[in-house]
């Protein structure tokens, strides 16, 4: 597994969370590559922004202290959630290939379920039409799927509810988040 370099902040809280008795600054973040769910803690007199960009890898840290360990999801605050939907969609457009090769590589979990079958909407027949036309030729972006495939939801929007779910659900098969 790939360390992370970079996270992205969903939410700062300059005191800490209200309810606990350290008043330490805190930030809610998101890991990059493996969309790892983080608490960040910054060094003194830094203040961090909704949505930047911080280096949290190996070495000097400019703003970040340190990693105060993985998020739990039950903490998770109502705007850091919605600066993760926002972010999980960014992520899908820029990597399209990466979910592209998805749906062209993945396999069966076992001998009643497969990987695509995990994907909100897609069920039994839409996965059997995507494994029938990507033996033909594999697919090349989502418009490509959508244009192969009849009625098939948007594979786009159908990742992105995934990744949330992985997220923040009990979800039991881990497809995007480690």
């Amino acid at each position: 597994m790939e360390k992370e370099e970079y996270a992205i902040v969903l939410e700062y809280l300059p005191n800490g969370y209200p309810l606990e008795r350290k008043m330490m600054p805190i930030a809610q973040a998101i890991g990059e590559v493996n969309m790892t769910l983080l608490e960040l803690v910054p060094r003194r007199g830094i203040s961090l922004e909704v949505g930047e960009r911080v280096y949290i890898g190996e070495g000097k840290r400019d703003k970040v202290y340190y990693i105060l360990g993985r998020l739990n999801k039950e903490k998770l605050t109502e705007s850091a959630k919605n600066q993760l939907e926002e972010f999980i969609g960014k992520i899908v457009k820029e990597k399209e290939k990466r979910f592209i090769d998805f749906f062209n590589k993945s396999e069966a979990i076992n001998k009643r379920i497969h990987q695509i079958e995990l994907i909100p909407g897609f069920g039994k027949k839409h996965t059997q039409e995507i494994l029938n036309k990507r033996k033909e030729k594999p697919f090349e972006s989502f418009e490509d799927m959508k244009e192969k495939i009849q009625n098939l939801p948007d594979p786009e929007k159908a990742i992105e509810k995934r990744i949330l779910e992985e997220l923040t659900g009990d979800e039991r098969y881990k497809l995007f988040v480690n």
